[in-house]
């Protein structure tokens, strides 16, 4: 075989598509930079008067003069607080304008009050404000009182400074350590529809425009609704007062204590006044004015509601939700041994979300993809997405709300930590599902393609390094939750699950209320373990684990059965790549080795340098080694050359003696160690062989993500049509197999992972030309099209279908599935024509469709985005993207801005959605 690789056309658009980010980026600064250069000129700031807030973002117009860069930095230029201040309480009130813009736009006015005590003697104050137009009182932009009732020092000069997002405030004295003060702040912002901070949401009903007014905070965004120290460590409690018209409902983080009607100017409204919080950190605050309804049940008296559009609440579409919320609440109140520290739990589904949910403590946000279940129309791949959902923001409650990360460098503890245990949760909800088996698949295997670039990074970063806005919003990846995840589900597993909770519970119950460092649950990690005689372990867990959180990439073990040596190395896709980011450790790890040897599990080992030879790997005639059962540990693995033809051979002779994970996982590493020339790539495709006898989903999703990648490459080769041939010939079986079962295809198995393996079966079928699976999609298709309220298709099935079928048709079958999508309220639906409708082959229908997704009368501006880059994996459609992006470049970058969505964010759709081989249908997404 020659050596070299062939770029395809998709991929060489994406990297020439994110070059292009890059570039705007560097021009956006150079141009923001040169305008507010040159408004500097004096040392005055002037307030906006105008009664419209500002659209910009700016608060007030600056006219310094810029600081020479030889100038030593002031506590304002830095993006962390200082340690002077910290608060104790906020009297926060929010009026939101939902039925009267003004001039187009909608707006909120409040004010607030935060008590704080000062810990160190200061002549500044620093509390984070974005995006407000706070009002002038005598001159400056707050009152500031003394809590013993003596003047405090007077305020001579505020400003805003926009990098850090700070309200400054010089005095003319010094607060003094020790004494609480209040500061008072009155606010006009406005309810934009970017998804961030206070913003609005709308939808339509009973063919009516609705709007509501709902929160996103985290990470940064709580100081867009009130002025507040906005760093996850000071934490305090919170009063919130929301004022809304008659006609609508308030929730926020606690329960509602009372309601009164106030007239305003001949106006009546409703004035909403919540219970006191716990202590909590400012990213965790809610607060939404809505006309929902709910649904609601008391378990353990714990107040648990789904709250939804009244259409999706009347048709029972929260009844699955609420039954799981309430189920998961009661597990994990025994697994953390902890009862749930308050009286209610909120689930609200919001129809503009820019994420799949928030853990807003005791008012969780979820897009409604992610809670609202139609028991007609959904999938189970809908309702396996709403229950892991579920499990990963309520296993919040406890690690991450009562128990909060210091700064951002340690959110991977939070996120990994409840990435893992949502799995729990839903296993917990649905046991018949085996939902943790899909841990390897959806987590592990996912964030290896990540973690194996030379430009990765490590799970805990040092709190200095994450010192911008872009720093935090950057630590929001696949490091942070699947490998945090998986490599957390390593230690439970070599530890036992038990130790792991007793540990677990130690830790939360020791800083409930308050911040911690990793090290902390290390800690109390390791005193479970000096309690327990029966584990021994060949090191601390401090150090066993720091070797995995505190460097980048992972290992790759080689067994050699001849010489019984096993080793390590640093695993690169690229192994000539340079690794820039150096490392404590050296890129060695303290590797728990499971294994088994023909089929017979041994003894738990450990290698914890570069190699050794203390297990006994060496075997005889047709005996075969296996490692990293279950694939517990976070490595992957390789062998040698004989060792590798004999676990072929076993597959191909009786493939249930291998565990089902580690069938996916032969073929994962296979691949992945022939891109990086470990091994050849003809051994990699052989491991795919046996799979015509395997009717699994889990090996069979995992050939799928690894030959995905050829699919992208060589699409329009010569030999693209042996591999179509080639998936036909192994998938014919698979597809026989349920068309038996099912009768042809009218019903659904009944075990999870089997109505997985029939969609695999159909998908593969369809897409790579089995003329029968072609005809079924396009009879099903048009027997809806002749009769549109009675739709024949399987909701499991009805992605693929409706794709094969449009793909296959003209503009009748096109024009059908837009009319459906513009029809329909349930967003599961919606999202599978949505998908359906980018898999056409005329070059007009795409192009009108790439048209359709800039235009938020048609699609939401959420999901702009993924819209265009479903077009982009379409082969016919992929040029047509990129000459769309070129063309509509402004358009789609102001889109992006107003969104929410950062250049980041971005990235991650392009790279996820566009890349086949990690894209997932609508489906298949499975945690939020």
């Amino acid at each position: 075989m020659k050596q070299g690789f062939y770029i395809s056309k998709a991929l060489t658009v994406a990297c020439v598509f994110l070059a292009v980010i890059g570039i705007v980026i560097i021009i956006s600064l150079v141009v923001v930079y040169s305008e507010e250069r040159a408004k500097n000129e004096d040392n005055t700031v002037t307030p906006i008067q105008s009664s419209r807030p500002s659209t910009s973002t700016t608060l007030w117009t600056t006219t310094s003069t810029a600081m020479s860069t030889s100038q030593p930095k002031k506590p304002w230029n830095y993006i962390r607080l200082p340690k002077t201040l910290i608060p104790e309480f906020y009297n926060v009130t929010l009026w939101p304008r939902l039925t009267q813009p003004i001039n187009g736009m909608y707006i909120f006015t409040g004010n607030s009050t935060v008590k704080f005590t000062c810990k160190e003697t200061t002549n500044v104050i620093l509390i984070h404000c974005n995006m407000l137009n706070l009002t002038v009182f005598n001159g400056h932009r707050a009152v500031l009182t003394a809590g013993d009732g003596a003047n405090p020092p007077a305020i001579i000069n505020s400003w805003w400074e926009k990098d850090t997002q700070y309200l400054v405030l010089q005095l003319q004295g010094e607060l003094q350590a020790g004494k609480s003060y209040s500061l008072f702040t009155e606010f006009t912002g406005e309810l934009a529809d970017d998804l961030t901070g206070f913003y609005r949401s709308e939808y339509t009903e009973d063919g009516e425009k609705r709007i509501i007014a709902t929160t996103q905070m985290q990470p940064t965004d709580a100081r867009k609704a009130f002025p507040c120290f906005d760093e996850p460590a000071l934490k305090a409690r919170f009063s919130f007062t929301v004022i809304h018209e008659p006609q609508f409902l308030a929730l926020s983080n606690s329960p509602l204590a009372e309601t009164k009607q106030l007239i305003i100017e001949g106006i009546t409204w409703n004035v909403s006044k919540f219970e006191e919080t716990e202590i909590m950190s400012t990213y965790l605050t809610a607060f939404i004015v809505c006309d929902f309804a709910n649904v609601e049940v008391v378990e353990e008296n714990i107040l648990v509601r789904i709250w939804a559009r009244k259409e999706a609440i009347y048709k029972g579409h929260g009844n699955y939700s609420l039954k799981a919320a309430a189920s998961i609440l009661n597990y994990l109140e025994t697994y953390y041994n902890i009862s749930y520290p308050l009286p209610k739990s909120d689930q609200i589904a919001v129809p503009d979300f820019n994420f799949f949910a928030m853990e807003n403590w005791g008012l969780l946000v979820y897009h409604e993809n992610g809670l609202l279940l139609d028991p007609n129309d959904s999938s189970t791949q809908n309702k396996e997405a709403i229950v892991l959902i579920l499990g990963h923001e309520l296993a919040h409650q406890w690690f991450g709300n009562l128990v909060t990360l210091k700064w951002w460098n340690d959110l991977w503890l939070n996120e990994g930590f409840a990435s893992y245990v949502k799995y729990l949760g839903a296993d917990f909800v649905e046991p018949s599902w085996s939902i943790k088996d899909l841990f390897v698949v959806y987590e592990v295997h996912y964030v290896f393609g990540v973690d194996a670039l030379p430009y990765s990074r490590p799970l805990s970063a040092k709190e200095e390094e994450i010192n911008t806005l872009e720093d935090i919003n950057g630590v929001f990846d696949a490091i942070t939750y699947s490998k945090g995840a998986a490599v957390l589900r390593m230690l439970s597993s070599f530890l036992t699950e038990d130790l792991f909770r007793k540990g677990l519970s130690s830790y939360l119950k020791a800083f409930q209320f308050r911040n911690t460092v990793y090290l902390d649950l290390w800690n109390h990690l390791q005193q479970a373990v000096n309690e327990q005689q029966n584990i021994q372990l060949p090191t601390s867990i401090s150090d066993i684990m720091n070797h995995w959180t505190r460097q980048m990439g992972f290992p790759l073990v080689t067994f050699n059965t001849t010489s019984g040596e096993i080793s390590q190395k640093h695993f690169l896709l690229d192994p000539k790549a340079i690794v820039k980011r150096t490392s404590e450790y050296n890129y060695t790890w303290h590797i728990p080795i499971s294994w088994m040897k023909s089929g017979n599990l041994q003894p738990l080992g450990w290698l914890l340098n570069k190699s050794e030879t203390k297990l006994e790997l060496k075997v005889t005639g047709a005996e075969w080694v296996l490692a990293n059962i279950n694939v517990t540990g976070y490595y992957r693995v390789n062998y040698d050359m004989q060792n590798w033809e004999r676990l072929l051979s076993q597959l191909q002779r009786d493939h249930s003696i291998i565990p089902i994970i580690n069938r996916a996982q032969i073929i994962s590493d296979a691949f992945s160690l022939a891109q990086a020339d470990y091994i050849p790539i003809m051994l990699a495709l052989n491991t795919t062989r046996y799979l015509s006898k395997d009717t699994e989903y889990i090996p069979w999703t995992s050939a799928l993500e690894n030959l995905k990648h050829y699919f992208l490459m060589f699409d329009r080769s010569e030999v693209y049509g042996p591999i179509q041939a080639y998936l036909r010939k192994q998938v014919h079986q698979l597809y026989e197999h349920f068309e038996n079962i099912t009768e042809n295809f009218k019903e659904i198995p009944s075990a999870l992972t089997a109505q997985y393996s029939q969609r695999v079966a159909v998908w593969i079928a369809c897409e790579h030309g089995l003329k029968k699976c072609r005809d079924l999609a396009s009879r099903l298709y048009k027997r809806w099209m002749d009769k549109p309220s009675a739709n024949p298709i399987h909701p499991n099935l009805r992605s693929l279908i409706y794709c094969s079928a449009i793909a296959s048709g003209g503009v009748e079958e096109w024009d059908f599935g837009w009319k459906m999508f513009r029809n329909t309220t349930f967003t599961a639906e919606s999202d599978r024509l949505r998908y359906a409708l980018s898999c056409a082959k005329e070059p007009w229908l795409l192009n009108r469709y790439l048209e359709y997704s800039l235009n938020q009368e048609y699609i939401r501006k959420q999901d702009s985005i993924s819209t265009i880059s479903y077009i982009a994996r379409n082969v016919v459609g992929q040029s047509l993207v990129w000459d769309f992006i070129q063309s509509r470049w402004e358009t789609l970058f102001n889109n992006l801005s107003s969104s929410g969505r950062t250049m980041n964010t971005l990235a991650l759709v392009w790279q996820h959605r566009l890349f086949p081989w990690l894209w997932r249908e609508p489906d298949q997404i499975s945690s939020g």
